[in-house]
């Protein structure tokens, strides 16, 4: 951070020394500004601005009643997970097919019927788990502050500084990105595995759920053409599977727990 502010004010400064004078200053000038602010991004703004996307996107998504069998499974299989960093956790079911499952900053956590379908309730539990750690860790965050500095949309965010400002619909559009389609570095999903069989632990849970879960989404991932389509926007943000399911299995070895036989 400090090593961004001081190339920043150095190119400010040769700017006003004419060494830059064919570039346009003010434009520099400005995309400094939405850089340093979009740097300085806090978790109230993310959460803030994540629940006005959540809000458009339940609207948007047929929700299942509390009535519903999915929504009851949900309910019993998330009961002891009460919150991260101090943000209670609010769970919905959509129903659309697609295998997949999100978190996000503000302690939404949303379930498609598709993913409930294809997996058990332990394979289940571990994405969950595992969803939690990028929530727990900031990742959401990084990933917007990432996003400000190429996306016109989301340095219109960026310009409202420490101010909270109603999101436009290309706004929301553009966040929607980034919380549906992240792509998360090696290093961010190797933590948010470690945090979310850390969490699962600490929550009573067995953590092989996390290691079934890996192992569904690869056979799924090569399986069917339906399948395989079904699967691919959760499966393409998880590099390096195979790798994560040794890991994972290593610690559960490591500290006594037993692989469910389901």
């Amino acid at each position: 951070m400090k090593r961004f502010l001081s190339l920043i004010a150095a190119a400010l400064l040769l700017t006003s020394c004419g060494v830059l004078s064919n570039l346009n200053s003010e434009r520099l000038l400005q995309g400094g500004v939405y850089a340093i602010q979009a740097l300085t991004l806090s978790d109230e703004q993310v959460e803030a601005y994540v629940s006005q996307y959540i809000a458009q996107l339940d609207a948007q998504s047929k929700v299942l009643p509390e009535s519903s069998p999915y929504t009851k499974r949900l309910r019993k299989l998330t009961a002891n997970l009460d919150g991260v960093n101090e943000k209670p956790l609010n769970f919905k079911v959509y129903q659309q097919d697609e295998v997949n499952a999100f978190a996000c900053a503000d302690g939404s956590v949303r379930v498609y019927t598709g993913i409930m379908d294809a997996m058990t309730d332990n394979e289940l539990l571990g994405v969950i788990g595992h969803e939690m750690g990028h929530v727990a860790l900031h990742h959401t965050r990084k990933q917007m502050q990432k996003s400000m500095l190429t996306s016109a949309a989301l340095q219109g965010i960026a310009s409202a500084g420490d101010k909270i400002a109603a999101l436009t619909d290309s706004q929301l559009g553009a966040l929607g990105e980034v919380i549906l389609n992240a792509k998360f570095s090696r290093d961010m999903e190797t933590e948010a595995d470690d945090y979310g069989y850390n969490y699962l632990c600490e929550a009573g849970k067995n953590p092989w759920s996390m290691v079934q879960s890996f192992e569904k989404l690869q056979k799924l991932s090569s399986g069917t053409a339906a399948q395989a389509s079904a699967v691919s926007n959760l499966f393409s943000s998880h590099p390096d599977t195979q790798s994560r399911i040794e890991h994972i299995s290593q610690r559960c070895l490591q500290d006594g727990y037993k692989r469910p036989t389901k």
